[in-house]
């Protein structure tokens, strides 16, 4: 049985990645794709508790190194006892968030730079998406979309913040132009899955006619 795909789906926080990975999961499962859909931080049980951990708004005072190990922590048990074993059953694993999030959110973020890769790395031990969808919304329209709901920690930073998640995001898109689709989240639901889906077909046909 061959590896199956590994798609993630990227973007700041208010950027409308949830809506379009339900749309696509049935969009791939109506044809009968076998999809497993999961997220990061959490995708296990001790995942969820490191998510809760990371994200409570009590916490407060963790530091920023703390949040980033942790968030590493999560996805290292992530990607082996779940993410791995899926794709080497010959599923495709759709997934909320992965490595990605954190160099932006932490490398860039909170300023802690290359060490956030180079733990991340450890964590997922060579795993790497085949294809990433990155929506992308401006910080300020991100910002007011999250504004009327529950914010965890994360969500409660300041546009500085925001900002720098932003910039991280173009910076990697940059940096892996084979891997990395840029969608604008401006777009209207539709024609942003109208575009996931294009790329995912390609990709998913391509990947097939392969040797």
């Amino acid at each position: 049985m061959s590896r199956g795909a590994f798609i993630t789906f990227e973007g700041p926080d208010g950027s409308g990645k949830s809506t379009q990975i339900r749309q696509l999961e049935s969009y791939l499962t109506e044809k009968g794709v076998d999809v497993f859909l999961t997220r990061e931080p959490g995708g296990t049980e001790i995942g969820e508790k490191i998510r809760h951990l990371i994200l409570d708004p009590a916490n407060h005072e963790m530091d920023h190194l703390t949040e980033a190990l942790l968030y590493a922590a999560s996805r290292a048990q992530h990607v082996a006892q779940a993410i791995r074993p899926a794709l080497e059953q010959g599923r495709t694993v759709i997934c909320d968030r992965f490595m990605d999030s954190s160099i932006v959110y932490q490398g860039f973020g909170r300023r802690l730079g290359t060490q956030v890769r180079i733990v991340n790395e450890i964590a997922v031990a060579g795993l790497v998406p085949d294809l990433t969808f990155l929506l992308l919304v401006d910080p300020i329209e991100g910002k007011r979309r999250i504004s009327d709901g529950f914010l965890d920690r994360l969500e409660r930073e300041g546009m500085e913040y925001y900002q720098a998640v932003y910039d991280g995001y173009l910076q990697l898109a940059k940096e892996c132009p084979s891997r990395i689709v840029v969608i604008d989240g401006a777009s209207t639901i539709e024609e942003i899955q109208n575009k996931i889906r294009q790329c995912t077909d390609r990709f998913l046909l391509d990947r097939e006619r392969r040797p």
